[in-house]
């Protein structure tokens, strides 16, 4: 109901609506996401809460002992994720991965930051994904994932008044 209300006030005011905004989670199209959701890690299966931020162009994920090194002449990465769920217990998983590339950051007033960048796999509304995340500290910062405006793009759009508006596991025929 509340989804069918935003699209005609969207609507009613001049903008385009989509007939795909109209259809629930499970079908394809944009789900409308609150600015913080469950997310399921894939293979491990640990349930985190992830920012979402159109702000952020690339997906950002908390790693921490990260080495690189070359495995059949390609750059890969060997790191511990630090994912703490909803109960706040604390999961470290060793993962290593393809590089898919390195991303500056820009920041204010600092240096820029050049971190590495991953293809992961996680559940988000109900649906297998996979997005490039840096590997980043992000112990200083509230939510240990964040999803940033390329994953964003065509899959979601994201309502600043609301959380948890989609399921974070995946679903079983997908």
């Amino acid at each position: 109901m509340y989804r069918i209300c935003l699209l005609t006030l969207l609507t009613a005011i001049g903008f385009s609506v989509s007939p795909d905004l109209l259809a629930d989670s499970r079908t394809p199209g944009k789900v409308i996401a609150g600015w913080v959701e469950k997310v399921t890690m894939l293979p491990s299966n640990v349930v985190v809460s992830a920012k979402l931020d159109s702000g952020a162009k690339t997906s950002s994920i908390h790693a921490e002992n990260l080495e690189r090194f070359k495995k059949d002449g390609e750059s890969w990465v060997r790191f511990q994720l630090v994912l703490d769920d909803a109960d706040d217990k604390t999961h470290r998983i060793d993962m290593e991965l393809p590089v898919a590339r390195r991303v500056k950051i820009k920041r204010e007033e600092r240096e820029h930051d050049r971190r590495v960048v991953v293809n992961m796999d996680f559940c988000f509304d109900g649906r297998k994904r996979t997005a490039e995340f840096s590997l980043n500290d992000r112990s200083k910062f509230i939510y240990p994932v964040l999803l940033g405006r390329e994953f964003l793009k065509g899959i979601a759009l994201i309502d600043p008044d609301q959380v948890f508006l989609t399921q974070a596991n995946c679903g079983s025929a997908r």
